[in-house]
């Protein structure tokens, strides 16, 4: 590994139930994003990550807004968002954002730069679904200039050119930590490397080592353009409970609800509670007790040689009270147990 293993959460602020079983308002799960995120401070984790998302199911469409709400109520745990989708976004507005989040953290930004999972910010924005690919590549490329220039000077078809620009607030020390977020493409892989950025996996189902060949193309790719190793990150569903009984019958009916949700738009068949276990046993999904779901993380981390895993820990409805329980194992628990397993 490239460097000392760090461990963190990441949330949709996907829409939770209530003790009665209704969903909550958008407004109280933001809230109660905000408190988990509190937790996961106060026990010890290095990362906390929230995505953008515009859509009935989850409440955060405005990143950098919670973050900044859990910034001034955090010391020392590293905020950021999982993912920025850069391609309906503007990336000077995107720099600008998060480097107010930087400063008001005092240093304890980050950005991950993707794509999306989901396109509902493309007619929202204005944005045209064919130009997908050279959005997020022209924008990438632009935020990157912003990343290392002073003054900016940029031409592209995706928004009016720049001539040597300045752009502010400026990093107060050092550089934004940016990342690439990676679904799974060859190409996202090599982009990552030529612009020198760590990458971040997005490893959301199947066996978790199909993935090291992405990771051995990015560090090949890195080593051929001659520059330094850079971190490899993991991002994954996730669920920890004090046993593995009660961590999967706990996560089952939400999980699956969540995923047939998204399945019906997208022509997935209803998940069964056979393919449930198996994602648990041999696939992407660590759910568990610590010690089961800490020897998972280990041996993918091990695999595919990375640096940081970030376990997506909400799914769907599932309440508010047992994802703090699982932040609370997963910051007291996991966590030692992982790293005492690499050491």
């Amino acid at each position: 590994m490239a460097q000392t293993l760090e461990l963190g959460l990441d949330t949709f602020g996907d829409v939770t139930k209530a003790a009665d079983g209704s969903l909550l308002s958008h407004a109280e799960v933001i809230r109660n994003v905000i408190a988990e995120a509190v937790l996961a401070d106060r026990v010890g984790l290095d990362f906390f990550g929230v995505g953008e998302h515009h859509r009935a199911d989850f409440s955060i469409s405005a990143p950098d807004v919670v973050l900044a709400a859990i910034a001034g109520q955090t010391q020392r745990i590293r905020l950021g968002s999982a993912v920025t989708v850069l391609s309906s976004d503007d990336p000077v507005r995107v720099f600008q954002r998060f480097s107010t989040l930087d400063a008001a953290s005092n240093g304890r930004a980050e950005v991950i730069l993707g794509r999306g999972s989901f396109t509902e910010s493309f007619p929202l924005f204005g944005y045209a679904l064919g130009e997908y690919e050279k959005l997020f590549t022209e924008k990438l490329d632009l935020f990157v200039k912003l990343l290392r220039e002073d003054e900016v000077t940029w031409r592209g078809d995706t928004r009016p050119a720049l001539t040597k620009q300045r752009v502010f607030p400026p990093i107060e020390r050092g550089t934004l930590t940016t990342w690439i977020g990676v679904g799974g493409s060859p190409e996202s892989v090599i982009r990552a490397a030529q612009y020198g950025l760590p990458m971040m996996l997005a490893i959301i189902g199947g066996d978790p080592k199909r993935f090291k060949p992405y990771a051995d193309l990015y560090r090949n790719a890195l080593s051929q353009l001659g520059t330094p190793e850079l971190p490899i990150g993991i991002h994954s569903p996730g669920y920890v409970a004090d046993s593995d009984v009660q961590a999967r019958d706990e996560l089952w009916s939400d999980y699956k609800r969540m995923h047939d949700q998204i399945g019906s738009e997208r022509g997935w068949p209803p998940m069964q509670r056979a393919h449930f276990e198996q994602e648990a046993e041999r696939g992407s999904l660590y759910v568990g007790a610590p010690e089961t779901v800490a020897r998972k993380i280990a041996a993918t981390v091990q695999e595919l040689g990375a640096s940081r895993f970030d376990m997506k820990y909400s799914a769907g409805a599932l309440p508010h009270e047992r994802l703090m329980r699982c932040i609370e194992l997963y910051g007291t628990k996991v966590a030692s147990l992982v790293r005492e397993m690499l050491a």
